[in-house]
């Protein structure tokens, strides 16, 4: 594959940068075009890579791209899942590139989507694409690659139930998650789940004086701003009621085989530019972010934000709240439960309405799979070290239902880095990483 690579690079970035110089960003409508047309790509780029058939599906949202290859109906069948949707890249101003017209710079790929998903995805397809032409590929390997993970996958379940049929394979494998470092590899046995809500306070019917009336009515600010702090206390632990009922507390020994995984917190602090962290009492910070829920303010709002001052007195406030949780807890549940605290803690000054928008669950896989196997064995391979079992802080909240639906585990075998800063300006995806994840993934092939 190292060959293959090299022979190939140049053709490679150029069809790579054709993905990421569309701007499918799913959450805005004027986007919709350019969902459409990225998936159009992908269709293009599955049968020049030796699919039998790739075919865009419409759903009741963006479409799913679909496609396949049958080598013999008596070998193993492997369903790759990636997305082709990307976050949408503002705040313009702090790119140092246009997010939408990749640059490579540094040794790695500069763009929206550069890791999340696109460059991941495409991994697989150059992978296949080498196997296919080298005559190696002995298993029949199917592909969906959707356009909506980043809004929660709206659709994909109903279709995956539509089409279950068409859909049955052995196991899933996905590229959308990071590994701990460039020397550590890692592969995630597991992913937090997340329930996802926007919450409206609302005071006086109308914008008020704040001179004529500050002091006399509440502010729906304020009143908002006391009602987030006491969702959490002093230790860190989620005030809702009930919120931890279904948390299954990990046994030393477990906790002991993940603090196997290197972790250097004064360079954790360095990198992002903190003095200390904070978090749950009583778990270290890879504790917090893998085996344990959090719940985090992602958007605040309301009176007047713009140049200059305006004494008002808002009549609204809004916030949007995500709540991450671990395997075990239903996210349903976790939803009702907050809408249910939240309102009971509103004082009698203002109303409350809470907007579920979207969610998910976790899920854990076994690392004694022959899957997980495999993949261990391809990336000691490639990176010279046995990689890490690691549970990924983040969220694929389809995984869960796609486990469900098609009753296989999905296998988490990512290679981005905590450097690539998706979701943020500048995001990024390592030249390095990029190869060795078409290696491994060629490999993983050999060996599953």
């Amino acid at each position: 594959m190292k060959q293959y690579i090299q022979t190939n690079k140049e053709r490679f970035f150029e069809e790579l940068f054709s993905l990421l110089r569309i701007p499918s960003v799913s959450s805005k409508e004027e986007n919709r075009p350019d969902m459409k047309r990225c998936a159009d790509r992908l269709v293009e780029l599955l049968l020049e890579a030796g699919a039998d058939q790739a075919r865009v599906c419409p759903t009741a949202g963006h479409p799913v791209v679909f496609g396949s290859k049958l080598v013999d109906p008596a070998l193993p069948t492997v369903l790759v899942y990636g997305h082709y949707d990307v976050q949408p890249a503002e705040p313009l101003e702090l790119w140092k590139s246009d997010p939408f017209e990749p640059e490579i710079r540094d040794g790695a790929i500069y763009a929206r989507g550069a890791n999340d998903d696109k460059g991941q995805l495409f991994m697989h397809i150059k992978a296949f694409e080498f196997l296919v032409r080298e005559g190696k590929l002995r298993h029949n390997v199917k592909f969906i690659f959707e356009g909506e993970e980043e809004i929660g996958s709206p659709s994909l379940a109903q279709w995956a139930k539509d089409n279950k049929e068409m859909l049955s394979a052995d196991i899933i494998l996905v590229s959308d998650t990071t590994m701990i470092s460039e020397e550590v590899p890692s592969i995630n046995c597991g992913m937090r789940g997340l329930s996802y809500v926007e919450v409206k306070v609302t005071g006086p019917d109308k914008d008020l004086h704040s001179g004529h009336y500050g002091g006399a009515v509440a502010n729906p600010i304020n009143v908002l701003c006391d009602m987030i702090s006491s969702l959490i206390d002093k230790d860190g632990k989620i005030t809702v009621k009930g919120f931890y009922d279904d948390v299954v507390e990990l046994s030393a020994e477990d906790r002991a085989k993940l603090a196997r995984a290197p972790f250097n917190l004064e360079e954790y602090k360095k990198f992002l530019d903190i003095k200390e962290v904070k978090g749950e009492s009583g778990y270290t910070t890879m504790e917090r972010t893998g085996i344990r829920p959090c719940l985090d303010v992602n958007g605040i709002w309301g009176g007047y934000t713009g140049e200059g001052s305006k004494t008002v007195l808002p009549s609204e406030a809004h916030a949007k709240i995500s709540m991450r949780l671990v395997p075990n807890q239903d996210s349903k549940t976790i939803t009702r439960l907050f809408e249910e605290h939240f309102k009971s803690i509103a004082p009698d000054y203002v109303k409350v309405e809470v907007t579920p928008h979207h969610g998910g669950d976790g899920f854990l896989i076994p690392i004694s799979s022959p899957a997980y196997q495999a993949a261990s064995r391809a990336m000691t391979e490639v990176y010279g070290v046995e990689p890490v079992p690691s549970r990924g802080g983040g969220s694929i909240p389809i995984l869960a239902d796609l486990q469900r639906i098609l009753g296989i585990d999905p296998l988490l075998m990512g290679f981005g880095l905590e450097r690539d800063t998706i979701h943020s300006p500048n995001e990024s995806y390592l030249l390095k990483q990029l190869f060795c994840g078409m290696e491994a993934i060629a490999l993983f092939y050999r060996y599953y």
